[in-house]
């Protein structure tokens, strides 16, 4: 009888359930976070739940609040003097605002930006850069930070007999993945990618991809992108922001296939943006 009912109902319907029943815990979740620059309000309103072991892609078109919503995520909007938020955002139940430090939340969630930064040092400087800041100093247990960063940013059989050597003589998709590498060494829970393949050419940016597919069975991953074709591909949900509001926010293949708004359709289609 069961198998009958399922039998009957709407494609819509079984893909709802679907979804339901293999719905993973909440990592980060926004609770109307509104942000201003001085007296312009960038943020509105922001209700958004990252689920763990998922890749999240954020679009829009550009002064919408993508990276602005992605650099609240870890309290990097600070570092601008006038900015001003209200509402919640809760990593694992607690408050970032309110209870967590600025350097304990960064080491939770991590950040890759749009061009690759990395140190003036050696590859081997740059990712043992963070645990010697949190105190590690045995070398051993180093060189294993090192290696393991290295080999989960996809990079280590490209560098290894290369680790003293300067990270610039790398080139940018590399560094790219060095500077992934560097997040990762901190062993945060949390990877917030602003736009990390923008400034590289198809060949690194599809090994970046690759990456972040292998990445998600072991963190959360968040990434900017205006690449929409770059969202279909990588993400497993999509939240499509317009003029500092969540328009939108469902499973990719939603999003790019059946919006539930018609402004996200005139997006994802190409009638603006």
């Amino acid at each position: 009888m069961t198998s009958a009912v399922i039998e009957h109902q709407p494609e819509a319907e079984l893909i709802s359930e679907e979804f339901t029943v293999n719905a993973k815990p909440s990592v980060i979740q926004s609770k109307d976070l509104n942000l201003w620059y001085g007296d312009s309000q960038a943020l509105y309103d922001i209700n958004m739940d990252i689920q763990e072991n998922q890749v999240t892609a954020i679009i829009g078109p550009s002064g919408c609040g993508k990276s602005t919503y992605i650099k609240t995520l870890n309290r990097l909007i600070e570092l601008n003097d006038s900015v001003r938020t209200e509402g919640e955002i809760i990593y694992r139940g607690r408050d970032i605002f309110r209870e967590y430090s600025v350097e304990e939340l960064r080491t939770q969630v991590g950040m890759v930006f749009q061009k690759p930064n990395p140190l003036p040092k050696t590859i081997y400087e740059n990712v043992v850069y963070g645990p010697r800041v949190h105190g590690i100093r045995k070398k051993a247990v180093l060189d294993e930070i090192v290696e393991k960063s290295l080999r989960d940013a996809a990079i280590w059989d490209e560098v290894k007999d290369r680790l003293h050597k300067d990270a610039y003589g790398l080139s940018g998709g590399q560094q790219q993945r060095l500077c992934i590498a560097r997040t990762l060494a901190f062993e945060p829970e949390v990877i917030l990618m602003d736009e990390p393949t923008s400034a590289l050419d198809p060949i690194s940016t599809a090994k970046i991809e690759e990456l972040i597919q292998q990445l998600k069975s072991q963190y959360t991953i968040v990434i900017v992108t205006h690449n929409m074709q770059q969202a279909a591909r990588i993400s497993d949900k999509t939240a499509f922001f317009l003029n500092g509001k969540l328009i939108e926010f469902d499973q990719t293949v939603k999003i790019f296939s059946n919006p539930s708004d018609n402004r996200t359709e005139d997006y994802v289609s190409g009638r603006f943006g």
